[in-house]
């Protein structure tokens, strides 16, 4: 693509996950799943906080029994983890400006002014709403799941209970996000309820704090996922990661870069340039890759000129219709 559109922008097409493709390719499967988790990633970071957060940071069982004061230290967790997350991405990609503008997508300066932000600054109005709201919502719901375990009004496990379930949930946990993420988001795209989401597209371009910068009935649908453990038999664990999976990629793929590099090389992916492609255009890519929605549905953008001809091409077609 055109370098006066984008500083940075990954060679080639982007690809969805090779699991929906045909022939099968068990190997190229393994391969993409393998590097999602491993050796050093942000799934397998956040799993390693869920973890630590449940044992050191939570209320047990018993305390969750009723209502009460313990769900006000969820939300000083949740609140502390993404300041020092959003705030230290935020540090060191656009305040330090550590790694300058190698791999960042958008070539404008980020965060900017306008009356379209709240309090006319972008940044302030990501921190606001990511505080305000997302902490908040992520909280509650995580809050009411510990109570809904501890009452055993919620279908609940443990590791010595079902071993193999156990650990296969959290590598489950991903692939339900790429299921739901797209329809609540197509969602968010009607008529209906796009006035809600205009608030998080207020971000054509993007910074951690941008990844979790919505209005209260999104932030509602978006960590509404977590209600699939109505159903699914769960430990509190489970929950915690969870929604900090949810919340804490958001951060992590919304930095506006690809990802951070140490001594010369990139040692952490972060940012999708197939979502960024989204902020851009609006309507197109609006699931990710793990999951080929969008190729299903006709608003794939693949990040070449050809994908973009084809989005211009649809967007006139439903204009004529």
């Amino acid at each position: 693509m055109s370098r006066t559109e984008w500083n940075h922008a990954p060679e080639g097409a982007i690809e969805v996950s090779p699991l929906w493709q045909w022939p099968p390719r068990p190997a190229a499967v393994a391969k993409w799943y393998a590097g999602a988790w491993f050796p050093l990633t942000i799934n397998l970071c956040i799993l390693g906080l869920a973890f630590l957060s449940w044992a050191l940071f939570s209320p047990t069982l018993e305390t969750a029994l009723m209502l009460d004061w313990w769900m006000a230290g969820i939300w000083l967790r949740n609140a502390a983890i993404i300041a020092l997350l959003a705030g230290g991405l935020h540090y060191w990609f656009h305040v330090r400006a550590a790694q300058g503008t190698e791999l960042k997508y958008d070539p404008r300066p980020f965060p900017r002014q306008g009356r379209m932000f709240s309090f006319s600054d972008q940044l302030k109005d990501n921190m606001f709403w990511t505080i305000a709201s997302g902490v908040t919502v992520w909280s509650l719901f995580e809050a009411l799941a510990w109570w809904g375990i501890a009452n055993d009004w919620l279908p609940s496990t443990t590791f010595a209970q079902t071993p193999f379930w156990f650990i296969a949930f959290f590598f489950l946990i991903p692939v339900w996000e790429s299921f739901y993420f797209y329809w609540i988001h197509r969602l968010l795209h009607t008529n209906a309820l796009y006035h809600f989401h205009a608030l998080h597209h207020r971000n054509t371009d993007v910074g951690p704090w941008s990844g979790l910068s919505m209005h209260p009935v999104e932030h509602v649908m978006y960590f509404g996922t977590v209600l699939i453990h109505l159903v699914v038999p769960s430990s509190p664990v489970h929950v915690i990661f969870h929604l900090m999976f949810y919340a804490l990629l958001a951060v992590t793929s919304h930095t506006g870069f690809e990802g951070l590099r140490i001594g010369n090389k990139k040692r952490v992916h972060l940012g999708n340039f197939h979502h960024q492609l989204h902020h851009r255009y609006f309507e197109v890519n609006y699931g990710n890759l793990d999951v080929p929605w969008d190729k299903l549905f006709g608003s794939f953008h693949d990040g070449t000129q050809a994908g973009k001809e084809m989005m211009r091409e649809r967007l006139k077609s439903r204009k004529r219709t």
